[in-house]
């Protein structure tokens, strides 16, 4: 027994994004090797699917309850709306970055998921696409998956919940405000407690689907794999290039952009290391006050908020997976289900908790609201470890270039010191 507890020890210390990885490897391998006998593994994959979707609803309310909680009236108000706007702003072109090369490069052509499902709605009325994101029953929403109106009414709820709990109130209304957003607080732990035993069951799951759809489809699966991993670095590297440095840094900050990236070095670093944005905050803020010379009541607000609802590489990841889910099922995008891919991947990256691997679920709100298939999370799960560092890199990026351009419109920077003024930042130990 101890050299079975020894094992399973030694197993679970190793990250599950690496145990994930190998088995994406060995379950392509299998699939490679058997040919068509592999598909027998589906079911184990499906499982992990069907688990997935059981997450949604749950997630979706209980994170993006979370994430709006931040947003108090009090906070919103001239540094708050100006840094609200320009997370909403970068996140919405990042979708539109991220769909435009996937548009060009087309990642997924060539593989098909078999069996799997599409259900692909008809392009919609423009007037229908707005009224659509108004629920006339919440609950109704909620009970048939239908994601864009929940997440609108949850948006405006806990928002209706922050000005109660700023208004004159009686002492019992407040506690129970506050109490409805620690509930939410809780249900959202322990969501992600339940999310990390998915993905455990995950690794299984991502080697019985990569085994099948190998099996299935053979040499032929691999090049829009690569495609893929190709698209989401070429994206993340226009936006970066264009939108943090372009815009941000040089047109709204008149700074240089190398003096930029040498001041948030080690928060970029960090983040590609670690998958999470979260976990970087405190070199990201430690950057923010020390190199980048930005004062401490803008970086304090602007930066613990983009850990929350500031996820480019999220939502710009998004509309690049979209892209790739239809073209394995061989449906195309038209203009309002990408219009509708913007929506939901910049209304769902508020609710994104900044930890490794939540891109991934979610992912599955969009596939959702297309009708597109869930297998696409378990086959893109194998390469997560590249695509999500990639990500929180972009994530990082942005909430630093956010609170450089904040800080200057508010006389809250320094750029007489710091990197501004030639100094060079040591390497972070």
């Amino acid at each position: 027994m101890s050299l079975v507890s020894d094992a399973w020890s030694r197993y679970r210390s190793v990250p599950i994004v690496y145990r994930i990885g190998v088995a994406f490897l060995l379950g392509s391998l299998l699939g490679l090797g058997l040919g068509e006998p592999a598909t027998a593994l589906r079911p184990l994959g499906d499982l992990f699917v069907r688990l997935l979707s059981m997450l949604i609803i749950p997630i979706v309310v209980f994170t993006l309850l979370m994430g709006a909680r931040r947003l108090t009236p009090s906070k919103l108000g001239r540094v708050g709306g100006q840094t609200v706007g320009l997370f909403a702003l970068t996140s919405t072109l990042s979708v539109f970055i991220g769909l435009a090369v996937s548009n060009l490069i087309d990642p997924g052509t060539g593989l098909t998921l078999g069996d799997a499902e599409v259900d692909p709605a008809d392009a919609p009325d423009p007037v229908e696409v707005i009224l659509g994101i108004v629920p006339e029953n919440p609950f109704a929403a909620m009970a048939e998956g239908n994601i864009l109106p929940l997440i609108f009414f949850v948006i405006v709820f806990a928002y209706a919940l922050a000005v109660v709990q700023e208004s004159d109130v009686s002492e019992n209304v407040a506690e129970g405000v506050e109490s409805f957003f620690n509930l939410a607080e809780a249900g959202a732990e322990a969501m992600f407690k339940i999310v990390w035993g998915v993905l455990e069951f995950g690794v299984l799951g991502v080697f019985a689907l990569m085994a099948a759809v190998f099996g299935q489809a053979g040499v032929d699966a691999i090049v829009p794999f690569a495609l893929l991993i190709l698209t989401l670095v070429l994206a993340v590297a226009i936006h970066i290039a264009v939108v943090h440095l372009g815009i941000l840094i040089v047109l709204f900050s008149r700074q240089s952009p190398v003096d930029f990236l040498v001041g948030g070095r080690d928060a970029l670093v960090t983040a590609l290391s670690i998958r999470s944005s979260s976990g970087t905050l405190p070199v990201t803020m430690s950057n923010a006050d020390e190199y980048l010379k930005i004062d401490e009541s803008v970086y304090s607000f602007s930066l613990p908020l983009g850990a929350t609802v500031n996820m480019d590489g999220t939502a710009l990841y998004q509309g690049v997976v979209a892209v790739f889910a239809a073209n394995l099922v061989g449906v195309q995008l038209g203009l309002f289900e990408q219009l509708t891919v913007v929506l939901i991947a910049v209304l769902a990256s508020i609710g994104s908790a900044g930890v490794p691997g939540t891109g991934l679920i979610m992912l599955t709100l969009v596939l959702t609201q297309l009708g597109l298939p869930l297998e696409v999370v378990g086959f893109v799960a194998g390469v997560d470890p590249i695509l999500d560092r990639l990500r929180t890199m972009t994530n990082i990026s942005g909430d630093l270039a956010v609170t450089t351009v904040v800080a200057k419109w508010n006389g809250a920077v320094d750029f007489t010191a710091g990197v501004w003024g030639g100094d060079t930042p040591q390497p972070a130990d």
